[in-house]
């Protein structure tokens, strides 16, 4: 086979997996459903006459549960896993992660608030989301006092705000009613995706996808500030300028994917490596990679937390066992940086 059918070959099977991934996703729940069951839920939203045959349990299960979960599953792994290749080639550093401003810790602390207060669902997503850009905001100003390398200062002051704003969710852990408070926490911060719901869907998706859209858009900027900023000046690009507007947009997509989700780590940490070993360094191909695998990656982890045991495994959980030994041999194989 040569370089250019491969290259095609792989280029089809990145568009094409999410798809399948996730239509094969639909079966599997406490719920059995075959494929003709699926496409009369879905066809009978379009045509109500097509959905007649479908019980009431089976349709509510697939619309209202299976559905906008793993379409926040496929939001999520995509908006983490193209912010944190973003934040890598931003700040030349392959070991920073969509996380590395303080966007969790201000998100945890922000859903922690509102989990001791009693906050509805919205308002607890709401806080974490203003938390998760309130971090990174207060890392972004006081790089302002700093002359030293503006890209190394905020992974250092990301690095200060993040533990700062950690601290405060130990102390409310600390303080926190260990019958009632402390456990939903606890669980908020290991991950899930089990009380999605079509609400959640539609509070993540226009973010995400306006985030996501613009990194798509000013890739190829992100690959001129990976050479640093006096080539960056010498191609007529304006670093500080063009630094801060994809770090708005990660920080705008991770601040979403953590607060309907909660903290899920090391995917955009893993995937961005996986990705360069397939397309390359270029960000051009790397991003759109980076969006297909870490959507389908973190569909099957949703998939096995559903399945592996009775009691539903946070996601946290799972990506930290599967994805640490997956980077681990990644380093082993070099991935191309």
């Amino acid at each position: 086979m040569t370089r250019e059918h491969h290259n095609r070959l792989l280029n089809v099977s990145l568009v094409v997996a999410p798809f399948i991934v996730f239509a094969l996703s639909l079966f599997i729940g406490k719920y059995d459903a075959s494929p003709r069951d699926i496409l009369s839920v879905l066809m009978g939203k379009i045509v109500p006459s097509l959905g007649q045959n479908v019980s009431d349990t089976l349709e509510a299960a697939i619309i209202n549960v299976r559905f906008p979960r793993i379409a926040l599953a496929l939001l999520v792994g995509a908006s983490l896993s193209v912010s944190g290749a973003s934040y890598q080639g931003l700040f030349r550093n392959p070991l920073v992660s969509s996380h590395i401003l303080g966007v969790a810790s201000g998100a945890s602390f922000g859903a922690s608030l509102g989990i001791i207060f009693n906050a509805p669902p919205f308002i607890i997503q709401l806080l974490a989301f203003i938390f998760g850009l309130t971090a990174v905001g207060i890392a972004v100003g006081i790089t302002r006092f700093y002359r030293s390398s503006a890209a190394l200062t905020l992974v250092l002051v990301g690095f200060i705000t993040g533990s700062f704003f950690s601290s405060l969710v130990s102390f409310i852990t600390y303080t926190a009613d260990p019958n009632l408070k402390l456990p939903a926490i606890v669980f908020w911060l290991m991950g899930s995706l089990s009380s999605s719901s079509l609400k959640d869907l539609t509070f993540a998706v226009i973010p995400m996808t306006i985030g996501i859209s613009i990194l798509l858009l000013v890739r190829w900027r992100i690959n001129v500030l990976s050479m640093g900023d006096e080539d960056a000046k010498a191609l007529g690009i304006d670093p500080k300028k063009w630094r801060i507007t994809i770090i708005i947009c990660c920080t705008l997509v991770s601040s979403t994917a953590v607060c309907v989700s909660g903290v899920i780590g090391w995917i955009g940490l893993v995937i961005p490596h996986f990705a360069r070993m397939l397309v390359g360094p270029n960000h051009k191909a790397l991003l759109p990679a980076c969006l297909s695998i870490g959507g389908v990656y973190l569909m099957i982890i949703d998939n096995l937390a559903r399945t592996l045991t009775s009691a539903e495994v946070p996601l946290g959980i799972l990506t930290g066992i599967i994805g640490a030994p997956i980077f681990a041999y990644l380093l082993t194989k070099g991935a191309r940086w």
